[in-house]
């Protein structure tokens, strides 16, 4: 058992992308923040399952090439293998929470971002 306060960690980019709060050893669990605008690598896992449930903001995350468009209290589930892109298309930030699970170390695989 253990506690983790979100004040306690920091985003990967300073202000923005993913704050783990937990990185395995089954599962990764995260906070995450994207500005305006801003986007990450489209890429897919070969055995861990994504889940993103938004907080705040509308988001599109599209998956295996369709776009869905978010918005707070939705959740998506992305299997393994499907290839996933998320972006900020609106004028205010986003923020949600991640879960990758079973939790397996270079588990990512990248590939170009889809023409929106």
């Amino acid at each position: 058992m253990f506690i983790v306060n979100e004040k306690d960690k920091e985003y990967r980019f300073g202000d923005s992308g993913p704050k783990y709060l937990m990185q395995g050893p089954r599962m990764n669990f995260a906070v995450v923040q994207f500005k305006p605008g801003q986007d990450f690598q489209a890429h897919y896992h070969n055995v861990m399952e994504e889940n993103f449930f938004i907080l705040e903001g509308n988001v599109t995350i599209v998956v295996d090439g369709t776009p869905h468009d978010l918005n707070p209290g939705q959740l998506i589930h992305i299997e393994p293998k499907e290839v996933h892109y998320v972006i900020n298309r609106s004028s205010s930030m986003v923020r949600m929470v991640a879960s990758l699970a079973p939790y397996k170390d270079g588990d990512k695989v990248e590939v170009d971002n889809p023409k929106l």
